[in-house]
């Protein structure tokens, strides 16, 4: 089966291109209102956004190749990669005066200034050849532009002033408004990952909306103070709102250092059964891969993939305990009895690791009845059957899943491996085969 064209993307780079043609065309003839003011929040959101360099591999989407796994997502889902230059585009979107005078920038000036800034800012990430910086830029100017459209007009027309005043309403309204812009910016960033990998929606979407009660809350909360200061204090509160956003900014790239090292940690030890012989070079990655592609369809993100990803990478650890290693590393050609005590200590070496509980879990009980095991386990034991039938042919894939259909009444929940089966056509190929990995 042929992978459907994903005509959401363009529709929406499309309206951003035409969006910021326009913006950038008006602001040129017409002028830049309040230049100092755009000045210093456009150079406020270049500086979030080179902030940011190096660590845009969050929800990074991986399109499936030919013969390659099937589309992934890294990194923590949901996470605003550059929150300093999100807040500072929403308080410019938001921003209705300084030091006590009104500013005159429109909709369409606060639009280019965003649009200019955050392609200043994304010149390291561009040069890296970041294949999703467009997605970022596309994101950033639809809900930017949403916000400004929803109070500039308002503000400037005095409709605002005259339905809710200066004092606590207008603060709300503004927090209000923030609200739906981070809505907004949820639902536009599931629909495009659901485009680019045909996973579903609802899944997607959650992971975004959990967000919000994250670092995106702290961005609406910087991006409203930061124009309410703008508008008593005049210039000299932007960079007093911004130091502790770059902080946490920076922060969060510490931590992300760590996240990483711990996944490549566990993958490094995946890797000790290909290693010594025990399993073919790549399985474990192709599990993994797999295995979070089919998570997703049925519907799990977040903590829930964290999971399955590491016991999809640690599920055969326990063959490290074999005298003489199984053919091929398919342990789904063993006995059950087998097949348990290797499940058995393997769940023992993981809850030496460090990893979650539920991962020791997942691999304990491998080779009990799918109908006894969590979904994560019945999702790694089918995938890993699938690569073990496969062998060194892609070609048996078909073979393969009809196995596995056979065995739907017992080993294997025919939910997932209808699943795996969509996954795979969506992949095209599917996994590469153990030679080529």
């Amino acid at each position: 089966m042929s992978r459907r064209p994903c005509v959401t993307v363009p529709a929406f780079h499309g309206a951003a291109a035409v969006l910021g043609g326009a913006a950038l065309g008006w602001t040129g003839w017409h002028g830049v209102e309040d230049p100092g003011i755009a000045l210093a929040f456009g150079v406020l959101i270049a500086v979030g956004e080179f902030a940011r360099w190096g660590s845009v591999r969050d929800r990074e989407v991986r399109p499936a190749g030919p013969g390659g796994p099937p589309p992934a997502l890294e990194g923590p889902p949901g996470r605003e990669p550059s929150p300093l230059g999100a807040a500072a585009a929403l308080g410019y979107a938001l921003l209705g005066g300084s030091a006590g005078r009104p500013t005159t920038h429109g909709v369409l000036q606060v639009v280019a200034v965003v649009l200019a800034g955050v392609l200043a800012g994304s010149v390291p990430n561009i040069a890296r050849g970041c294949g999703r910086v467009l997605d970022h830029v596309v994101r950033r100017v639809l809900t930017v532009a949403f916000a400004a459209v929803c109070f500039q007009p308002l503000y400037a027309t005095g409709v605002l002033t005259g339905l809710v005043g200066k004092g606590p309403y207008y603060a709300l309204y503004l927090l209000l408004l923030l609200l739906l812009t981070a809505l907004c910016d949820a639902v536009l960033a599931a629909l495009m990952l659901r485009a680019r990998t045909g996973y579903p929606f609802g899944p997607l979407l959650r992971d975004e909306l959990r967000a919000l009660a994250g670092i995106r809350s702290a961005v609406c909360a910087t991006g409203a103070v930061m124009s309410l200061g703008v508008a008593v204090a005049g210039l000299w509160a932007v960079p007093l709102f911004s130091v502790p956003l770059l902080l946490t900014q920076l922060s969060f790239r510490r931590y992300e250092a760590v996240r990483t090292t711990y996944r490549q940690t566990i993958a490094s030890l995946s890797r000790a059964t290909e290693i010594a012989g025990y399993t073919p070079r790549g399985h474990a990655r192709r599990v993994a891969s797999l295995s979070t592609a089919v998570g997703r369809e049925l519907g799990l993100s977040g903590p829930e993939l964290t999971v399955l990803e590491y016991a999809a990478l640690m599920h055969d650890i326990g063959q490290l305990s074999l005298v003489d290693p199984v053919p091929e590393g398919a342990t789904a050609l063993l006995s059950v009895a087998e097949q348990r005590r290797i499940a058995s200590l393997g769940g023992a070496v993981v809850r030496q690791t460090g990893v979650p509980a539920a991962v020791a879990v997942v691999v304990e009980c491998q080779a009990d009845p799918y109908r006894d095991q969590p979904l994560p386990a019945r999702i790694v034991r089918t995938v890993n059957a699938y690569d073990d039938l496969t062998g060194d042919s892609a070609g048996d894939a078909l073979t393969a899943l009809e196995r596995l259909r056979l065995g739907t009444a017992h080993d294997y929940q025919p939910e997932v491996v209808e699943s795996l089966a969509r996954v795979l056509a969506r992949g095209e190929h599917g996994p590469p085969a153990p030679g080529r990995a």
